[in-house]
């Protein structure tokens, strides 16, 4: 199949890149960094084993990329007003759109605006970022599950979930709801706790009083999300995400990059989206709703200054 990258940053780098290693065709819309990647390749710098890609298919315009087969979306949500712009010349009739993005609802407002297209979920599991042009740096984890939101194919996701495992990418098939909210459970508290404290998720977790509120704010992920009707989540998730962190390389999540390097956060769909949707069905979340509000306090001070 033919591969179509939209966002090659710390996520759509490192799957397309691994993708583009293991002999699928791959192509990479780039922005600032289209340049350097035209002309020096992508890097990734990897704990499973580091490797260069001399030859990409680099574009900064996505008017001159072919229609493909499968579109790898790793835009930060606040740039998808960006898709009506971006999208539409990848598309063919049968494409599915992989959303590997993080947040509640985010399929729900893109189906919005494409109508007739077939999207999935991307669950990213994974340490990674980028920080300098055309380099990937991937600390650990790496694991991806695919969940179909509106895909008419199954064959076409089993196809792509092997293709994933071939080009060495840890990879399952999972319900929509249920891996949505499995992710919100790491999401939501770690993301904007190491801004709201200016830590990183070791600093977070070695604290008994903050390791505590993040264990009580993942309850109330859980909590929302069993409320909501999702199977498949309770009490020992939690604890087994925590005990996954504490285990994990010393990370800054994305949001934590974001604040750092003065860009707009995923305010939206990591937490005000998911947070309306629960308080809708009877379920408040209010120590989630404290760490909102203290994002967009300290977003507003950001661009204020």
């Amino acid at each position: 199949m033919r591969y179509g990258v939209i966002g090659t940053g710390a996520i759509g780098g490192y799957y397309g890149s691994k993708l583009a290693r293991a002999g699928q065709e791959v192509h990479f819309l780039l922005h600032r960094d289209y340049e350097f990647v035209r002309d020096n390749g992508l890097q990734v710098d990897s704990c499973d084993g580091s490797f260069h890609l001399d030859r990409v298919n680099a574009y900064a315009r996505p008017t001159d990329m072919p229609p493909c087969d499968v579109v790898l979306v790793g835009l930060k949500t606040v740039n998808n007003h960006r898709l009506h712009e971006l999208l539409p010349p990848l598309l063919k009739e049968d494409t599915l759109v992989v959303l590997i993005q993080n947040g509640i609802g985010v399929e729900e407002d893109v189906q919005r605006d494409f109508p007739g297209v077939q999207l999935a979920a991307g669950l990213a599991f994974i340490c990674s970022s980028k920080t300098e042009p055309g380099r990937v740096s991937h600390q650990c984890y790496g694991s991806i599950n695919l969940a179909s939101y509106s895909c008419r194919d199954e064959a076409l996701m089993q196809a792509v979930v092997g293709e994933f495992r071939q080009a060495g990418i840890e990879t399952g098939l999972v319900e929509y709801n249920e891996a949505r909210w499995k992710k919100a459970v790491w999401n939501m508290p770690f993301n904007g706790m190491t801004v709201a404290l200016h830590a990183q998720t070791d600093q977070l977790l070695k604290n008994p009083d903050t390791r505590r509120l993040i264990r009580e704010q993942m309850m109330e992920v859980v909590g929302a999300a069993r409320h909501l009707g999702v199977r498949n989540l309770d009490e020992a998730f939690a604890d087994k995400m925590i005990q996954t962190t504490d285990v994990m390389t010393p990370y800054s999540p994305s949001m934590r990059l974001d604040y750092d390097f003065h860009r707009p956060m995923e305010i939206h769909y990591l937490y005000t989206r998911p947070i309306e949707i629960a308080r809708s069905a009877g379920f408040p979340m209010p120590k989630l709703e404290m760490l909102e509000a203290e994002l967009k306090f300290l977003e507003k001070n950001l661009s204020d200054t």
